[in-house]
């Protein structure tokens, strides 16, 4: 059965807001993600809220904090900073996500990159340009 383009991103657009509708009716809050916040040590990183990512971020941070499940194969796989442009970390410390790009016939180049035991992890960085500069996402209620 073919599928067009248009009706693969409405799946996937109804997909994303029924699983932040989820979360947020079940209770998952940001609440509980700042304690975590409160631990991590400063980086020279530029930093975005939350409320400040863009609304497919935001679904994955939530993505994220909740522990999935994830749409793409690739989530939740290691990131090895090859870059050397998030602070330094044991091997395996950092995962990527998916962050859809409307639009973009493929995964496009949107990340979040976590770092720590998840759910939830201890840090989140976003990335628009497929890991050229990344914003530590400050969370927030």
């Amino acid at each position: 059965m073919l599928v067009s383009k248009v009706q693969r991103k409405t799946g996937i657009k109804l997909v994303l807001t029924g699983l932040v509708w989820l979360a947020l009716q079940s209770g998952l809050g940001l609440g509980f993600h700042v304690a975590y916040a409160r631990e991590l040590a400063p980086t020279s990183l530029p930093t975005i809220a939350w409320a400040d990512l863009p609304e497919q971020g935001r679904v994955t941070y939530l993505l994220v904090l909740k522990g999935g499940p994830f749409p793409y194969e690739k989530d939740g796989v290691a990131f090895g900073n090859r870059e050397r442009l998030l602070p330094q970390a044991q091997r395996g410390y950092y995962r990527e996500y998916t962050v859809p790009t409307p639009g973009a016939s493929n995964r496009g180049v949107r990340r979040l990159v976590c770092g720590g035991e998840a759910p939830p992890p201890k840090v989140c960085y976003y990335t628009a340009d497929h890991y050229a500069s990344f914003r530590q996402v400050v969370p927030g209620n």
